[in-house]
């Protein structure tokens, strides 16, 4: 995470994007993701608002939301518009981006578990309805997340079943999945979602991959039935998802290792009140009953 507030060089470009004679100053950091620095900038000469996203030195994400977020061309109000790139860091410093504003913001403690699941649910459905006619840039995500996982000390308990059945899900119907659609990644505004942010990873894969990991982080966050309330909103507004029950053990197969590594997505968003043990002791929770599932379908 780079902790640090934008440097004076990333000022000096997003006033050149701004237009002649702008000048840019930070107003605040803005919560949500440590993957990236997220900061929103206003300008003067002319007035506006932008948002600047810096990643460490390295880190291609900054290149990949680019490209996906020229693609996207705003996804009708959903999603930001690219207003430039930096993906070496030759501006900027580090790897950065700028981007429109959406309005609102991230949300964990505003919004009942219940309203908030439905609404995550309705907004997905959405998003994977977009026309695959718009998206030819973007990656194969089945071929980027490998459905098998490998078996061995550590591997999980749900490695040999994914090993096993994984090829089941390769083939499915692709849509435009965000490829990291949870909680935090969406805006609110008086209770309503306005936007969905923090791109990167988004590629053309089968619905149920953003379906398990929202259903995962929903259930760690407020329990199963938050889960299953997501999951009805969805289906009511899309469609069922495809091997469900597998596509929930491919998620908490691939947060195995590192459920607690999320804990500074939750403090930084307001649930401080979660601890790392939480999160293993629900995702434990979690991962047998999907199991059950699984075996009893």
């Amino acid at each position: 995470m780079i902790g640090s507030q934008p440097p004076s060089s990333a000022l000096a470009w997003a006033a050149e994007v701004a237009g002649p004679g702008a000048y840019a100053y930070t107003v605040r950091r803005l919560a949500g993701g440590t993957h990236a620095a997220t900061h929103l900038l206003r300008t003067e000469r002319p007035t506006g608002e932008m948002v600047l996203r810096r990643f460490l030195p390295g880190d291609d994400a900054a290149a990949r939301e680019a490209g996906v977020l020229a693609a996207l061309d705003g996804l009708d109000g959903w999603a930001p518009k690219l207003l430039a790139a930096d993906p070496v860091g030759h501006r900027s410093g580090e790897p950065a981006l700028l981007i429109t504003r959406l309005p609102g913001r991230a949300d964990l403690t505003s919004v009942s578990a219940r309203e908030a699941a439905e609404q995550l649910g309705r907004v997905l459905a959405r998003i994977h309805a977009v026309p695959l006619t718009r998206l030819a840039g973007l990656r194969d995500g089945m071929a980027a997340a490998s459905a098998s996982s490998p078996v061995g000390v550590g591997a999980g308990p749900t490695a040999s079943i994914l090993a096993t059945h994984g090829h089941r899900l390769a083939g499915q119907q692709p849509v435009l999945t965000h490829y990291d659609f949870w909680s935090g990644n969406v805006l609110w505004e008086q209770k309503t979602i306005t936007g969905v942010v923090d791109w990167s990873g988004a590629a053309r894969a089968s619905r149920g991959l953003d379906v398990s990991w929202c259903r995962l982080d929903l259930r760690l966050l407020h329990g199963p039935d938050s889960a299953e309330t997501f999951l009805k909103a969805y289906e009511q507004a899309a469609e069922a998802v495809p091997e469900l029950a597998l596509w929930d053990l491919f998620a908490v197969q691939n947060s195995y290792r590192s459920v607690e590594s999320w804990l500074p997505n939750y403090h930084d968003l307001g649930r401080t009140d979660l601890t790392s043990a939480d999160l293993r002791e629900r995702h434990i929770s979690w991962t047998q009953e999907c199991l059950a599932r699984y075996r009893t379908q």
